[in-house]
């Protein structure tokens, strides 16, 4: 189940980096691009716990936090 997680995190993650390269209206500035980052790092962070990967756990908790703050700041302009 955790290498199902693990490669399910890297295929959304890899997917929005593809995306943001060669898709205009795909970037890093669009909601749908932080969630698939957020979904990603969720799951890689995850992996990383279950195989005590602790250098890889910190570094997806941390993209995690970006992609969730960004999300944030994102939602707060579409209301305004």
């Amino acid at each position: 189940m955790s290498l199902i997680a693990g490669i399910g995190g890297m295929v959304f993650i890899l997917a929005a980096f593809m995306l943001d390269e060669f898709v205009p209206s795909f970037n890093q500035n669009t909601w749908r691009y932080n969630v698939m980052n957020i979904i990603g790092s969720a799951s890689l962070a995850y992996y990383a716990f279950i195989i005590q990967g602790w250098p890889f756990l910190i570094l997806n908790i941390i993209w995690l936090m970006v992609a969730v703050i960004k999300s944030g700041q994102i939602l707060t302009e579409k209301r305004r």
